[in-house]
């Protein structure tokens, strides 16, 4: 018999708050976390805005000692891991250690410090590069550093797969779950790469959103005047469990996880095709995993990055998966307040879509004044929604032709 796998903890450190609650409250009353960037000196930079976090202090989360030595990336998946654990009120033993893994995505890993020591080598010579750069800078550390700090002796394993890495761990720790290859895990995503290096790559891709001039209404998904995507940094982390694990020790249950997918387009290093094939094969695909039918879909988090391409080609998925129930489902890009965290996205919207079916409401898609050509069904524009929500799916589509789904719904205690 399959093993059912709730959500018992969540975390977050995000653009619109540090805490699952703070997060959570200014996403559902529609506040930006985008503004000019203050990390470095973007004066020069044809991009100068950013989703960075604010108020995020490390010595709350970690010892100095030890942060001091950890990529902003590593800092947040840990600090996300260490309030989705007493979220759940789940403590981890030597006893039980061994059953709990750290699963986490991550993107482009510790990219501000690969700048930082080029120029160090650069400047100074090699001899002044720290031991400490190879372990910092690494994406598989969020992973490892969570399992080192919070004691998990379990599956241990990053995912590396562009935009979408976030929403594969979360599956991937689903599975590992399922199979009996752990009973909880830790899991999740988180990214920081704000420094001229990525800001640079990405407009040069023209991936980048230039409205300079007015940062909070620069992501706007599915609008008419969309231009490009906002980076964000942070990270999200939930604390999955096996349903029986959960129930004997009376732990709190924000939803169940119901189904994953994944599949690839096999069509371009950063485009999708235009009629949404790959991401309509992994909406269906998870689907098939929860056993559901797509009218049995109440809310999806979109990918909705708020580039030209990627909202209308997702929006023509959706279509092509749910057909006429396209039109009655409520979707949301938490995006256009968030920002765009890369590999972290996946991670922080699994909480937000934990959240939603929780408090039954859908967090809004602000800066949607004016649709665009295709984006024509019901993106929650501006302001959330109160609604029954039996059921959330969260999409995330990568670089690479890379895509990953998850399906979770409401516990029912059968």
């Amino acid at each position: 018999m399959k093993r059912r796998v709730v959500v018992t903890g969540v975390g977050l450190v995000t653009p619109v708050g540090t805490g699952a609650d703070k997060s959570w409250q200014a996403l559902c009353a529609g506040q930006s976390g985008i503004a000019a960037i203050s990390r470095f000196d973007a004066s020069a930079q044809a991009v100068r805005i950013a989703a960075e976090v604010k108020d995020f202090q490390v010595e709350d989360h970690l010892d100095k000692k030890v942060a001091k030595h950890l990529e902003l990336f590593v800092q947040y998946a840990v600090a996300a891991a260490g309030e989705a654990l007493r979220d759940s009120g789940f403590a981890i033993t030597p006893e039980n250690a061994t059953r709990v893994g750290s699963i986490v995505g991550c993107g482009l890993g510790g990219l501000p410090t690969i700048e930082k020591y080029h120029q160090i080598a650069l400047e100074k010579g090699e001899r002044r590069i720290t031991p400490f750069f190879i372990p910092m800078v690494i994406p598989n550390m969020g992973a490892g550093q969570i399992s080192i700090i919070y004691g998990t002796k379990g599956p241990n394993l990053s995912l590396t797969t562009a935009c979408a890495a976030g929403t594969h761990a979360v599956g991937e720790a689903f599975r590992s779950i399922v199979y009996g290859e752990c009973d909880v895990a830790l899991t999740g995503g988180s990214e920081s790469v704000i420094c001229p290096l990525a800001f640079g790559g990405f407009n040069a891709m023209k991936a980048l959103s230039t409205r300079n001039d007015d940062p909070a209404a620069a992501s706007r998904p599915f609008d008419r005047d969309r231009d490009g995507f906002i980076i964000g940094e942070g990270g999200g982390i939930l604390v999955l469990e096996e349903l029986e694990h959960a129930r004997r020790r009376g732990a709190p249950i924000y939803a169940e996880m119901a189904g994953y997918g994944l599949s690839g387009d096999g069509f371009h290093i950063a485009a999708p095709p235009e009629d949404g094939d790959g991401a309509a094969r992994c909406m269906t695909a998870a689907l098939a995993d929860a056993g559901m039918r797509p009218e049995d879909i109440d809310y999806i988090n979109a990918h909705g990055t708020s580039t030209p391409l990627n909202d209308v080609v997702e929006t023509r998925a959706v279509k092509r998966v749910f057909g006429d129930h396209a039109a009655r489902l409520a979707i949301s890009s938490t995006k256009s307040m968030t920002g765009h965290l890369l590999g972290g996205a996946g991670g922080i919207e699994a909480v937000f879509s934990a959240l939603a079916i929780k408090h039954q409401e859908a967090p809004p898609t602000i800066n949607l004044d004016n649709p665009g050509d295709e984006c024509d069904l019901d993106y929650i524009p501006k302001v959330s929604r109160k609604m029954a929500i039996r059921t959330a799916m969260s999409n995330s589509f990568g670089f690479g032709g890379t895509n990953a789904v998850i399906i979770m719904k409401r516990y029912e205690d059968k």
